[in-house]
Formats: C-alpha cells, structure tokens, sequence
C-alpha cells in the first residue's frame, strides 16, 4: 500500500500529529496607475466602439443640424462664433457627459463595479480609462462640425488646430462630471436622466449666444465646465485672437477636469464598497 507524503499534499505536522494546512501565497501586488490606465482604456475603447459609433453619427447630425438653423438667425460676427464653437463642443458633451453617465449608472445598477473591484486597479485607472475612451470617441465629430460651421458661417479655418487642447481638457472636464453623476445617482434611470439634462444645459448655454441671454442665465453659463472651451474656441476665429485670454479659458477648463475627475474618483470609491 503507498503512502503520501506531507510535502506531497501541502501540509505540515503539528507535534501531536495533527495535520495543519501550509499558508496561502501571497496575493500579486496592485497594478500601478499608469499601466493599468492604458489597460482600462483599451478595453473601454474596443468594447465601446460597436456601440458608440452610431451614436457619435448622431451627436455629429445634431451639431451640424444646429449650425444649419442657426444660420438662418445669425449672419456672422460674434454671435456667429459662438454657434460654431458650441456646437462643436457640443459633440463633446453629447458623448463625455451623455453617455458616460449613462455608462456608469448601468454599470453601478447591474452590478459591473464588483468586477473592477475585484482587479488589481487602482480606483483612478478605472474612471480615467473609461473618460479617455469616451472622450476618444469625440475627436472626428468635434473637427467634422467646426469644419462645417466655419465653412457655413463664413469664419477662418487658420487657427482649429486649437481643438488639440479644446478636445481633451473640455471631454476631461465633462467626461468626470458625467462619470460622476452616474455613479452618485441612486437609480440608473436617474443617471441616464441626469446625463440628459447636462447635456441640454450645453446645449442651451452653449450653443446659444450669451449676449442674447439675461443675466441670470449667463451666470449659470459660468458654471458649464463646457463654456471655457466654447470661449477659448471662439476666441480664435478672430482676425488677432487673444492668445492669453484663449490660455486662461484652457488652464480653467483644464482645473475643472482635474476636480471632477477626482470627484468621480471619489464616487467610484463610494460606490464600489457598496
């Protein structure tokens, strides 16, 4: 009859003969910040793509349609810049902050977080690599729309190239704000609702020229994380644009992603101990 070693099966003797389990291996170290980013948002990006591409069609049809009755009010001058930089960061807001939010609180709804919680990632890697896979998704959309709008209203095609900063600090500011209104919605319907109505307030707020709108509104026009990127493009349809004024409406854009990025951060913190 054979018999089996101690070592064979992972366990020791106690003195008395009594057997006692070896100690279970050390569990792998979490993932660092920027490694597990580029991982989330490759992942976000392939998963998204089938789904979203339709849906940034959409954004971009809605934009130019916009720009297109607008055309039949505004003749040019500053009014007309703020249609066409609105616009174009409207296509931002439709997809950074829409459906981010909608993202996030289907993801809390059905569960989804426990899957990430249960990774080695860190908390920031999760939000950031879903913000930067849906704010990707903008970047033929913004430029088709400026592209358009300049052409329709008449404006200098010259400086667009502002949309390489416009793009990335506007989707950072309203892909955190999204991401943090689904994940602090307590129902997703909620979430979907609050994406919604975000993004009628860049839609209203900044489409619309603000020397058409009373007082009150223009101050809530201030609170639009979207607005300093409408500004800043805007700003550069001019024949001599104002560079510092065009970098200060950045470094605020800029700010405001930093802190709403770290709201849903927080959220998700929140949400995932749940």
């Amino acid at each position: 009859m054979s018999t089996v070693s101690a070592e064979s099966t992972g366990t020791t003797r106690a003195p008395h003969g009594t057997p006692e389990r070896a100690a279970p291996a050390p569990l792998a170290p979490a993932a660092r910040l920027l490694p597990a980013l580029g991982a989330v948002y490759r992942a976000q990006l392939s998963r998204a793509r089938v789904a979203r591409i339709p849906l940034l069609f959409v954004a971009t049809f809605q934009s130019v349609g916009i720009m297109v009755l607008m055309r039949g009010v505004v003749d040019g001058g500053s009014e007309a810049r703020a249609v066409v930089a609105g616009a174009s960061v409207l296509v931002v807001a439709f997809v950074a902050l829409n459906l981010l939010a909608q993202y996030f609180g289907q993801l809390r709804a059905q569960g989804g977080l426990d899957h990430y919680a249960t990774l080695p990632v860190p908390p920031a890697a999760v939000v950031l690599g879903a913000a930067g896979a849906y704010a990707s998704f903008t970047v033929p959309g913004t430029i088709v729309t400026a592209v358009i709008g300049s052409v329709l209203f008449g404006l200098p095609l010259t400086h667009l190239w502002v949309l390489v900063a416009v793009i990335p600090l506007a989707g950072a500011a309203l892909a955190g704000l999204g991401a943090a209104l689904g994940l602090l919605a307590p129902r997703q319907e909620l979430a979907t609702l609050l994406g919604q109505l975000g993004m009628s307030a860049a839609l209203l707020l900044g489409v619309l020229p603000a020397e058409r709108m009373p007082g009150p509104i223009v101050w809530a026009r201030d609170l639009l994380p979207s607005t300093y990127g409408v500004e800043a493009m805007a700003r550069t349809f001019d024949a001599h644009p104002d560079w510092p004024a065009v970098a200060l409406d950045l470094a605020v854009c800029a700010g405001v992603g930093v802190v709403s990025l770290a709201v849903a951060t927080w959220a998700y913190r929140r949400a995932a101990v749940r």
